[in-house]
Order: structure tokens, then sequence, then C-alpha cells
């Protein structure tokens, strides 16, 4: 019975009272049905062209929406539209040049290619997208609809909320990272959470990337450090994460927006990785449900930390999602984007499951994965 504790410590990392304002539903998409394996960069390309006209014909119909409608939509009585516009700002500039990339593929294969020169042009095509019924990609038509309206409505519904309950979708200073900077068709892969009990998923994730010769960001908890510490010796805590990058994510998997001890909560993280992981530590900082004050630049500043938030969420954390759900909506997140930092946990039994099917599924599609050392 008194392991118990000792489990759920690792186990169970807690939300705030206010985190989870969240929308009911969960972009999920079933890659089964897009009709192609992504066995060619030119088939990347194709399925990324359909995925950034189906998202952008959403975003589009959106700011047809007034306030009222739109807070309607996204079932909160009021909404921070300055900030919801200035991420649809941002989306259609990156969205313009990920179809710029996605469409150099064109004489490869032809298919959702139009004129597309500029915004406009994207703009335009995007307000009239629409498949087929005898289209050899009709069963994907309805399901990436649906999955590119509840993705945009999960999105709108962060930026609707801030600055009181802050998230991923905005950077706070020049300390921030999202993975905007990375080249085309580059993931960076991370995981948060960790370290889960010895011999369990932490361990599996390493060992398995290690046999892929991949590495990937490891964001620990000091307390779940500690606590893994205390049941194995200093070589097998190095060994964990050997050949892969160890940042920190707090204390304890907590928002660090209103915690009054945030900073403590970072500096105790980082004292302990740095003395108990030295050749795998880097100098980063994941924020717990991507959530910081917005006026911490300055403190990151201060300690040379860089705060690594992502764009890329599998949301392997939900219950509703199964391993399968959480890799399909990563890789359709993959061909929307085109690069960015994907987010797993490695103490969740899913990661198992999702990251070997997704690197299956992306070995010859031409992406690259970015060296956890060499970011940002």
């Amino acid at each position: 019975m008194r392991l118990l504790p000792l489990m759920l410590a690792f186990a169970l990392p807690f939300a705030p009272a206010a985190v989870q304002a969240a929308p009911a539903e969960v972009a999920l998409m079933d890659r089964s049905q897009w009709p192609e394996a992504l066995s060619t960069p030119a088939l990347f390309d194709v399925a990324s062209r359909a995925q950034i006209l189906s998202f952008s014909r959403e975003l589009l119909a959106s700011e047809a929406l007034d306030e009222a409608a739109l807070a309607d939509r996204l079932g909160l009585h009021q909404i921070n539209m300055a900030a919801i516009n200035a991420l649809r700002e941002q989306w259609w500039q990156r969205l313009w040049a990920n179809f710029d990339h996605a469409q150099q593929s064109c004489a490869e294969d032809a298919s959702f290619c139009y004129a597309v020169d500029n915004l406009d042009d994207l703009k335009a095509q995007a307000g009239q997208f629409k498949v087929e019924s005898d289209s050899f990609y009709a069963p994907w038509a309805e399901p990436g609809r649906a999955f590119s309206r509840a993705y945009l409505d999960e999105q709108l519904h962060m930026a609707a909320l801030l600055p009181e309950i802050s998230s991923e979708v905005v950077k706070f200073s020049k300390a921030e990272h999202n993975g905007d900077e990375l080249e085309d068709r580059v993931f960076l892969l991370s995981f948060d959470g960790g370290p889960g009990p010895a011999e369990g998923n932490t361990d599996w994730i390493a060992d398995f990337l290690r046999r892929q010769k991949m590495n990937a960001t490891f964001f620990v908890l000091g307390n779940s450090v500690q606590l893994r510490r205390q049941s194995v010796s200093p070589e097998e805590l190095e060994a964990l994460y050997r050949d892969q990058c160890v940042g920190v994510g707090g204390w304890q998997y907590r928002s660090h927006s209103q915690w009054l001890d945030w900073q403590d909560s970072v500096l105790r993280s980082v004292a302990l990785v740095q003395s108990q992981l030295p050749e795998s530590y880097v100098p980063q900082f994941r924020p717990p449900y991507g959530q910081r004050r917005p006026d911490s630049g300055e403190f990151f500043e201060s300690q040379q930390l860089d705060v690594v938030l992502w764009d890329i969420d599998s949301q392997d954390s939900n219950t509703q999602l199964s391993a399968e759900d959480s890799g399909d909506r990563v890789l359709t997140l993959m061909l929307l984007w085109r690069k960015g930092i994907i987010v797993f946990h490695d103490a969740q039994l899913k990661a198992r499951t999702a990251v070997p099917a997704l690197l299956a599924a992306t070995a010859q599609s031409g992406i690259a994965w970015e060296d956890c050392r060499d970011y940002p």
C-alpha cells in the first residue's frame, strides 16, 4: 500500500481549476479515409495541399461571423476579438507560405493544384474549395472538413480566453519558440510530464528513439526526476536519457501562470536536472498546459532559458482519444503546418503505439526530424 502514493505521483499530474476551459470537441481524423499512403514527397504535398485548403475554407467562413455569433459557437460569454484576429492573420501568412511550398511538386502530381500565386488567390480558392462526390478523394472530404472546423474552434477558443488564460497559441517574448523557426518539412519531437516509473513508458520511448537513431526533447518534472532518482543509480538515470535532450517542465505538472512559486518551480527543476543529467540537459522550459505569465519573458531571459512551446498537440493525455487517434491527429497537423514542434507525453502508454506508427507513416514522405541539440 505504501507504493500507491509513489505511483500516483508519477502518473497523475494535476490540473489547475481554470486550466481546462476547452471546447468539448477535439479534432480527430481517421487517416485511413485518405486514399493514398504518404510514400513519396509529392504525395505528402498532395495531402498537405488538401488539408491546407480544407482548413483555409473553414477559417475564411469563420471570419464572416460577428463577435456574438463566434462567441456562441465557441461556447463563451465573451471573447478576445483582438487576439483572435491577430491569430487569424498569423495563420493566413503561414497557410500561404505552406501552400506555396506544397505546390512546388504540382508538376509531379496535380491533385489539388490551382492557380495560386499569392494570399488573395489562396483565399479565393479556399472560398470555393469542394471535393466532388465522384473524386478519388471523396471519402476524405467530409471527415477532413470536420477535422478542420473542430481544430479551428480549438485554437480560436484558446485565443478567445487570452490574456486571462494563456496558451501555446501566442508568444509573449523573444525567449519563446513554437516551431515556426524550422524549415519546411522539419519537425521536432518532444515529450512532457516524465519520467515515469522505472522500466515503464519513458524507458521504452527513449530506447525506441535510440534504436531509430533519433532524439527528442524530454521536458521532465522536478519531482518525478527526484522520485526516479530514489529508485535508480545516477548511472541508470543518465543512461535513461542517453543521446536525448532534457529540458524542464517545472517541479510539478501545474500551471505556471497563477502559481506564486512558479519561479522557484523552474529554478529547482533546472538545478536538479543540471546536477543529475549534465550531459543531456538543455536550457529549455516547457510550460504545462502552455500556461505562463505574459510578463515572464524577462525572468527567462535573465536565466538564459528558452521557453519551448508547440504547435502540434497529440492530445494523448485526453482520455477520449486512443493511441491511433493521437497519431492520426499529429499526422494531419503535420500536413497542415508542414513544420513545427510535436508534443506527446512519454509517461502515457499511448506514445508507445502512436510514435512508431507516425514514423512508419512518414518514412518515405520527405520530412526530416530536427536534432534536439540544434533547437532553437
